[in-house]
């Protein structure tokens, strides 16, 4: 399905609609008429409310099942769509006097604009759910093209045709198409009607967007992101039944979820003395949470099964039991885990965090931090330095805070412009 000034249509009408799309972006340009954020945040508002109230539980409910994240943990999120959350992630990411900024002298004004258009390139993770990134483009004031994902099962359309319903002068700023990746020519033609690209994904997808544009368009990346655990030998149980929790709960399928925890060792028996504590803890932990999908279980089960016949060869060391498992190993590597409660432990000694997390520093997100607060500055200094952009407590990986900053950005200052006029 596509949705085309609050019209959803069947796929077929794809290609008809695709012939007048950048006239039908001018003719909103040249109309003079800027949207309203107001009329924005109150239908976001809206719209939040009928989530709470379960009204699309039909589309939310398979989507987060796929996942294994927990209602719950949905339903804590709809708040940073409610009226206050977006007014006050405008007054953060653009300042508090961004409908009327300060002149640089008597003659020069100043004013934030949208950039104009916005092509956005959705990825498939619940945390980048596609209607959420239309929805910043829309405070700030743009017009939303979005590509959607494969997987998306109509989530998408169905929110964005509920919020033009709430507000129809939303309708010319938002068009949802359903256009594969292997479809070049019309992608590069979104490109082209675009004054930015909003790409999220992995290295493919950012590598695909900078090969489609012009040097005339704008690409703002939201890549995949890798997140971790960093932790001292002494790090109190609080803490490591934190980082448990954090990972039962999210499955590590979110940018912010750990991926592993890095050891401050470089002694591999105290690295697994450490994990040793850690997976009797895990199983604990794991046992107040709702079962891993069968799917998934088997899944690691033989890639697991696979690492213990190597394991001569590697020295891997393998912890596993109710379908969780923890891996140990002499490398120090950054990498995606097994995900579903598969973890990895590594070494890393301080001294080494630099030269060992720099090369990734695009790629980092959050960091667990498990050491004491006497050592704290210490380690964040280092990690931040390396590229990571979140610290947090063990089991507040993936909170959200209204009005925090997205991989280290604001989105809204990279979707609009100050725009200064002499008079």
């Amino acid at each position: 399905m596509i949705l085309y000034h609050g019209e959803i249509l069947e796929n077929h009408k794809q290609s008809e609609k695709l012939k007048s799309l950048r006239n039908d972006c001018y003719k909103t340009l040249q109309a003079q008429d800027r949207l309203n954020i107001d009329d924005v945040v109150m239908a976001c508002d809206k719209l939040a409310q009928k989530v709470k109230q379960g009204a699309y539980d039909d589309l939310i409910l398979p989507l987060l099942e796929e996942f294994d994240i927990p209602y719950d943990y949905f339903l804590n999120h709809m708040p940073m769509f409610e009226k206050d959350a977006l007014f006050k992630k405008m007054e953060i990411e653009l300042g508090k006097d961004y409908q009327s900024l300060e002149g640089l002298n008597e003659h020069v004004q100043r004013k934030i604009y949208p950039l104009g258009i916005l092509f956005h390139i959705a990825a498939g993770n619940v945390d980048a759910l596609p209607a959420y990134s239309v929805i910043e483009g829309l405070l700030a004031g743009n017009i939303n093209i979005l590509k959607l994902p494969s997987g998306d099962r109509g989530v998408s359309v169905k929110l964005l045709s509920e919020l033009i319903e709430i507000e129809p002068k939303l309708k010319p700023y938002i068009y949802v198409f359903d256009v594969p990746s292997t479809e070049l020519e019309t992608l590069k033609m979104f490109a082209d009607i675009a004054d930015a690209i909003i790409v999220w994904g992995g290295d493919v997808a950012v590598k695909a967007a900078r090969s489609m544009a012009s040097v005339t368009t704008k690409i703002i990346e939201w890549g995949h992101k890798l997140s971790f655990g960093y932790a001292t030998l002494d790090a109190s149980d609080e803490d490591l039944i934190g980082i448990a929790n954090h990972m039962a709960m999210t499955n590590q399928v979110l940018c912010s979820s750990a991926q592993g925890i890095f050891v401050d060792t470089d002694s591999r028996e105290e690295l697994d003395q450490f994990a040793d504590r850690f997976f009797k803890i895990f199983i604990d932990v794991n046992r107040k949470h709702k079962p891993i999908p069968f799917g998934m279980k088997s899944k690691n089960a033989l890639q697991l099964y696979n690492e213990k016949l190597e394991q001569h060869e590697t020295r891997k060391k393998i912890w596993q039991q109710d379908g969780i498992s923890v891996m140990t190993s002499d490398d120090s590597n950054l990498e995606l885990s097994m995900l579903f409660r598969s973890i990895w432990i590594k070494m890393l000694p301080k001294e080494h965090i630099i030269t060992t997390l720099k090369p990734h520093k695009n790629h980092l997100q959050t960091v667990g931090l498990m050491v004491s607060r006497n050592d704290y500055q210490t380690y964040a200094s280092l990690l931040i330095h390396a590229g990571v952009t979140r610290l947090t407590k063990a089991n507040n990986m993936s909170r959200m805070i209204t009005g925090e900053s997205h991989d280290g950005s604001f989105p809204l200052r990279l979707y609009t412009k100050v725009v200064e006029l002499e008079k």
